[in-house]
């Protein structure tokens, strides 16, 4: 299925919410090894807990690949499970190059057999760092999510610089808008070519949207980094779909306890209620 179709599906079945898999191996709860099995153990564990709730997990690579090859073997590992499970993947590698480089990473991540559904990519190499995965994207019912505005605190450092009548985040939104508008569902009208745009921006995302109608918004920084739900609101569409807001430690780290599983499920199950309520 088409990416931008099959992201609609799973936030209408189920919610908005994307979980972070952000195993951070000396914040893993009681009774978990602070090592790959470990890691593996509490992905698998947390898929387990939020797959009835949440339409997507997005594992963050810089947690596996920190562990090396034991740690990377756990993150296809978590990928595949909770693909099986139900679960939208998306890899937060943040990838990006060009030339024949950019396009081993889109066959590395985007090809027809790997379980995870979406990517990351900055896109500061411009577009030519962009292409080689929206045509993997295309061709093998993928996508990816391209940092527009992003929710860290120096992110206005380059991004809201001037340029021309408007700022760069602006001006690559409309770069974006123009690939995604090429490459829409034909159920949802969505692209299978995102965008991240975080939630400690709110104003910034209300016009983001507007120049971004068939791009798919995925939104960090909803909870620990500050954004609440009414924060994201900017970011959906008007049949509340279009976007995915994203929560990592306060979903899997909300108890360090051995209620790990059931605090980190009622952590997502609130999170959704959360949003719910804000879209109404």
């Amino acid at each position: 299925m088409h990416f931008g179709d099959a992201l609609t599906a799973a936030t209408k079945e189920k919610s908005p919410v994307c979980v972070g898999l952000d195993p951070n191996v000396s914040k893993l709860p009681e009774g978990v090894s602070p090592d790959a099995e470990g890691m593996l153990t509490f992905c698998k564990g947390i898929v387990d807990a939020v797959k009835d709730v949440a339409a997507c997990v997005k594992p963050q690579m810089a947690y596996f690949e920190q562990l090396g090859w034991e740690g990377m073997r756990a993150f296809w590992e978590t990928c595949a499970y909770a693909k099986q499970q139900g679960l939208l993947v998306i890899a937060d590698g943040k990838r990006n190059d060009i030339g024949s480089t950019c396009d081993a990473y889109a066959q590395a991540y985007l090809n027809e057999l790997s379980p995870i559904d979406a990517l990351t990519v900055s896109p500061y190499l411009g577009t030519d760092g962009i292409n080689p995965f929206v045509e993997r994207a295309v061709k093998n019912d993928k996508g990816i999510f391209v940092l527009i505005k992003t929710s860290n605190p120096s992110s206005g450092e380059l991004q809201d610089l001037p340029c021309g009548d408007e700022v760069v985040h602006e001006h690559m939104a409309q770069i974006v808008e123009a690939i995604a508008a090429q490459n829409c569902g034909p159920e949802s009208h969505l692209s299978c070519i995102g965008a991240v745009v975080g939630a400690t921006y709110p104003e910034e995302m209300k016009y983001l949207r507007t120049l971004m109608p068939h791009v798919p918004i995925l939104i960090p920084g909803y909870g620990a980094q500050g954004g609440g739900a009414a924060d994201t609101v900017g970011g959906f569409i008007p049949d509340g779909t279009g976007a995915i807001v994203n929560s990592s430690r306060g979903i899997i780290f909300a108890s360090s306890g051995s209620d790990w599983k059931e605090a980190a499920q009622k952590a997502a199950t609130d999170m959704a209620a959360d949003l719910a309520s804000a879209l109404q």
